[in-house]
């Protein structure tokens, strides 16, 4: 058949077919003039990479936990959920909220300790009356002295005392918050994942773990969430991750937050009882706990000024005066076992003694918000809980008042606009994104929504950078954040690699894109270094970028512009420093360009005066989960 003639047929020949009863396989080609090749001619077709990014909140609370709810928080899990789906809610003080766009995802987090106290207490539902902490706690919002039964409860939790002792009640919460996942969860739109807040604080020391399960209704609802009430212990708590993933088939997962709140707890070199790391708690330490929040608003816990020296962005939103109750002030010292950068050198050091490194973790944001709207935006955020909402008056504020010392408080004004998490899975469903955490193929925002992707190999060339195949090269070659470098090709002389990064569409654009090493010396000591690997506009000379990029903003007109940086940015990169038997790792920071911070928009909205030595500008960034390398590969 001509080709020619069968485009001028082809509307006739179907329609007289058709009238015929006859199919549509009377017009196929036949085999003598086209076989199906080998080999698809799609590119695509073997792909089962993942191809797209996800951003989500792991994080978020409301009245249903009972620091809030006990507190006066109103917005309960509807309000969490439908914010974070992009909805138009009310905040409890400030008006209507919306997010510039939906969340991916979302773990709505609240406290195992009481958990949905506050509402049972409210309704005087007959489960909280039964007992006499409940009753006595009822009796007192029904007189109005809900904020003295909060100061109790608030003692009580301090002491590990439950003054509730309902494993009924705790049963039934469960069952909701079950409900209301499932009834928001739209896979390949909007992900929802069951989940906890186990909330650990020995002596006022900050431990906290979220706790998110990869599995739906069937398997969770047999059982209860284990809280701080049961044990301080992590390890009692691994214990109860480990018997759900054996009882019930399913699987389970850890996320730390807030190191810089522990006063040296959170990395710290032995256990909770004080032993030395043996194998087996490392392995299980990594194992369930494959990710660390290391931005949110209660402080940044990348690195510290102290810990990094020579890094000039180490001082990034930092709270390091006390710990989480401001009961204990910070001590220098405390500072190595704090802070995420610091903890993964401890973990090479001890994977060198262990053959296990209980340190190896990725990084996300979150915003541990505490009034159901996951705000991360400068110009749109809501605060950490309602108390600290949009207002004149938040310039003054305290988030968390010391009974020691006023200097060891958490103030409002202290409080950073963060974060998120981004993701790189195959598809929105719960297993994708759980996968993704798991494989630690994820990365930190302070807020904005820029995009980074990085892999490490052995042989990539500077010009695949640009390539459009260049996530495809990447994992046929080498490796994604998260990963472990291959042992090294015969004759190869360090390990080289590609990063790309793109700004947030509605955000500010890039600076740099800086890589930073950690590594153990021959002499057992760790060590960490910092090159750019991009720089908008600028050179790169001696591993540094030739200059500052600049800086746009207007603080009294809360404002900035983009005529300066770059869109996107990308970078080939070969450690120069590299020794084969090191142990090391790699991980990427991006950086934007000076933008006005949340104290600007409050000043400009409501004409005010910020306190003087307030921040009013910030540089928001990502940080990639490292990349690993370890002589026996």
């Amino acid at each position: 058949m001509n080709r020619r003639g069968w485009h001028c047929c082809l509307l006739p020949l179907a329609v007289g077919f058709m009238t015929q009863g006859t199919h549509g396989q009377d017009l196929s080609i036949s085999e003598d003039e086209y076989a199906a090749p080998a080999n698809p001619y799609s590119p695509y077709v073997d792909d089962h990479f993942p191809q797209n990014v996800y951003f989500g909140d792991t994080h978020l609370h409301t009245a249903w936990s009972a620091d809030a709810g006990m507190g006066g928080a109103k917005p309960g899990p509807d309000v969490a959920y439908r914010a974070a789906r992009g909805e138009v809610v009310q905040s409890q003080t400030a008006g209507p909220f919306k997010l510039i766009r939906p969340l991916d995802f979302v773990v709505v987090a609240d406290h195992a300790e009481n958990l949905g106290l506050s509402d049972y207490l409210e309704r005087g539902d007959p489960l909280v009356r039964r007992t006499e902490g409940g009753e006595r706690w009822y009796q007192m919002f029904k007189a109005g002295d809900g904020y003295d039964a909060f100061i109790e409860w608030i003692a009580a939790n301090g002491r590990g005392e439950d003054m509730i002792k309902s494993p009924e009640m705790v049963a039934a919460v469960w069952q909701k918050v079950i409900d209301n996942a499932e009834h928001y969860y739209e896979p390949g739109v909007f992900t929802t994942f069951i989940g906890y807040e186990w909330t650990s604080g020995p002596d006022g020391n900050n431990l906290h773990r979220n706790v998110i399960f990869r599995d739906g209704a069937d398997r969770t609802r047999q059982v209860v969430p284990f809280s701080a009430l049961d044990s301080d212990d992590p390890e009692d708590l691994w214990d109860y991750l480990e018997a759900y993933e054996k009882d019930t088939g399913g699987q389970v997962l850890a996320i730390p937050h807030n190191g810089n709140l522990s006063n040296g707890m959170m990395f710290m070199l032995e256990t909770f009882d004080g032993d030395a790391f043996d194998e087996a708690y490392a392995r299980r330490r990594a194992n369930f706990e494959p990710v660390v929040e290391v931005t949110q608003p209660k402080g940044t816990g990348e690195t510290h000024p102290f810990l990094s020296p020579d890094d000039a962005f180490a001082d990034h939103e930092i709270i390091d005066t006390s710990n989480l109750a401001g009961s204990a002030a910070k001590e220098q010292e405390m500072l190595r076992t704090e802070y995420a950068r610091s903890a993964l050198k401890l973990g090479l050091a001890e994977a060198e003694r262990l053959g296990v490194n209980p340190f190896k973790f990725g990084m996300i944001g979150a915003t541990d918000a505490h009034n159901a709207l996951p705000s991360t935006r400068e110009e749109n955020w809501f605060g950490k809980a309602y108390i600290v909402e949009p207002s004149p008056h938040r310039k003054e504020g305290v988030l968390i008042e010391s009974t020691v010392d006023p200097k060891l408080s958490i103030y409002d004004i202290d409080l950073g606009a963060s974060g998120l998490a981004g993701v790189w899975a195959t598809e929105n469903t719960r297993e994708a994104i759980w996968d993704a955490f798991a494989r630690r193929e994820v990365f930190a925002t302070s807020g904005s929504r820029l995009r980074v992707r990085v892999f490490g190999g052995w042989d990539f060339q500077p010009e695949e950078v640009l390539r459009p195949d260049f996530a495809d090269a990447g994992y046929s070659r080498g490796v994604p954040m998260g990963g472990d470098l291959r042992p090294a090709p015969e004759g190869t002389d360090a390990p080289t690699f590609m990063v790309r990064a793109l700004r947030d569409p509605d955000g500010a654009n890039l600076d740099r894109i800086q890589m930073i090493k950690g590594w153990v010396d021959d002499n057992g000591d760790t060590q960490e270094k910092i090159w750019d690997v991009a720089c908008a506009g600028r050179e790169i000379v001696d591993g540094g970028c030739n200059g500052d990029v600049g800086n746009t903003v207007n603080v009294a007109s809360a404002s900035y512009t983009n005529d300066i940086g770059s869109a996107v940015l990308a970078g080939h990169w070969t450690d120069p420093e590299f020794d084969p038997d090191q142990r090391a790792f790699y991980y990427v920071r991006v950086l934007e360009i000076p933008t006005p911070r949340w104290t600007a928009y409050d000043a400009k909205y409501f004409q005010i005066e910020m306190p003087e030595g307030t921040p009013m500008e910030v540089i928001d960034r990502a940080y990639t989960s490292p990349i690993w390398y370890g002589p026996e590969g």
